[in-house]
Order: C-alpha cells, then structure tokens, then sequence
C-alpha cells in the first residue's frame, strides 16, 4: 500500500514534465521556423481556436468525429466478441474465423474509403472504418482469453458434468475480461483514427472533413488545430478505457 502513492506521484511528474516539454517545443520550433511556415507556433494555433466562430467548428467536428468513433468501438467490438464466442462454442470452425479475421484486417482501411462510400453513404463510413480499425485486436484478445482458462478448472467442470455451454459463461468467459479489456484500452484510439479516415473520404462533418478543407485552404493554423483534436481525442479514449479496465479487470483476475 505504501508504496503505491509515490509511483503514482512520479508517473504524474513524468508525465507533467513531458507534456509542458513538448508543449515548449512545438512552440520554439514554429517561432524559429525550423520547419518552414507549415509548422506553426502552439500560440498561433491556440489563437485560432478563440477566434470567432473557430471554436464552435471544431467543438462540431470534435462531436461529429466522437460519435462515429463511439458507434464504430462498440459495434466493432460487440461483432469480434461475438465471432469470437462462436469459435469457443464451435472449435471446429475456430480456424476458418481466424483466417477470416486475418484477411479483413489485411485490407488496407484507406482502399475501403471509396467502397463505403458508395455502398454505406459518406456518414456512414466513418463509423464503419472505425469498426474495422478496432474489431481485430478485439478479436484476437477475446479468442486468445477464451482459450486461457486454467485446465484444471476446465477438468473440475468436466468432472461435474458442467455442458459446454455453462464452461463457457461460467469459466471462458470470465477468463477473458482482462484481455478483452486490455484491446479494448488498444482499440479505443484506432477507432478515433478510424473514423477520421472515414471522414476524410468526404464526409459531411467530423474532424476529417476539417482536415481536407483546411489543407486544401492552406489555413495551417486550423488544420493544426483539427490535428490536435484528433489527437487529444485519441489520448482521451485510450484514457478512459484504461480507467474502465483499472476499475473492473481486477475482479476478474
């Protein structure tokens, strides 16, 4: 107990300290032009944010970009879980999954872009992308922490004459919360990246469509602005599924 306060003091002065060393960096880097003048001061960035009308585009697309993000984690999820299940309910079509699995994640998301939006709509994509970005490591956590149970758990079950069924809801399952929660902690920021991809695509709105149209403009300020949104979305969700995973995959252990 004792020495759990002190560690968390540190990791949060470490990280303290990289965020403000960064912070200065960006800052020096785009006063002295070192890149050029695509590489802006963080103050010039910040300064287009608080003007007019700035702010509440990016809140928009900042939203936008959230919900195709959150639409695609848990349906992305809740698919690679449920094929997942199915190949520890039916282990003889175990490997076909698998392979299946290996060859949508192969395809490379920004080839999908011009299908989706031909099939799904230019708002749909996004959310489609980012179901694909995340239902892989999901899969892959889920089927691994399927097959993790301890033997002789699964014996003691056997010799109480438990059905595949209840050694599924009663041990697999359980089993594999940790590493479920583990990739979702992964997957939550491939879903962001995901959905900006999707949105790049010509979506009506999100953080990608701001990207396009900044760049295209040749407004830097604003497409550092959106660059940054994104990012700090991505921080924010890998942030909050950790906390979710350091609240609940204790009691699974």
């Amino acid at each position: 107990m004792g020495s759990g306060r002190p560690s968390t003091v540190r990791t949060a002065l470490l990280t303290t300290t990289g965020a403000v060393l960064a912070i200065t960096a960006m800052e020096a880097v785009g006063r002295t032009e070192v890149f050029g003048p695509g590489w802006p001061p963080l103050s010039h960035v910040l300064e287009e944010v608080r003007s007019p009308g700035r702010g509440a585009l990016l809140g928009r697309a900042f939203a936008a970009t959230a919900r195709a993000a959150g639409t695609g984690l848990l349906t992305g999820s809740l698919i690679a879980l449920a094929v997942a299940v199915l190949g520890a309910a039916l282990p003889v079509l175990q490997p076909g999954l698998d392979r299946l699995a290996a060859v949508v994640n192969a395809i490379p998301l920004i080839a999908l872009g011009p299908l989706l939006f031909s099939t799904v709509g230019r708002d749909g994509s996004p959310a489609v992308i980012a179901a694909l970005a995340c239902g892989f490591v999901v899969f892959v956590a889920a089927a691994s922490g399927l097959s993790a149970a301890s033997p002789a758990h699964r014996d003691v079950l056997a010799a109480l004459g438990a059905s595949r069924r209840t050694t599924l809801l009663r041990l697999q399952l359980p089993a594999a919360v940790p590493m479920v929660l583990d990739a979702l902690t992964l997957a939550a920021p491939a879903a962001v990246l995901g959905a900006v991809v999707g949105e790049w695509f010509g979506a009506s709105r999100g953080l990608g469509l701001l990207l396009v149209s900044s760049m295209q403009n040749y407004q830097t300020e604003l497409l550092w602005a959106a660059g940054l949104a994104a990012a700090l979305q991505s921080i924010a969700a890998y942030l909050l599924l950790g906390a979710v995973r350091a609240a609940v995959a204790w009691r699974f252990r």
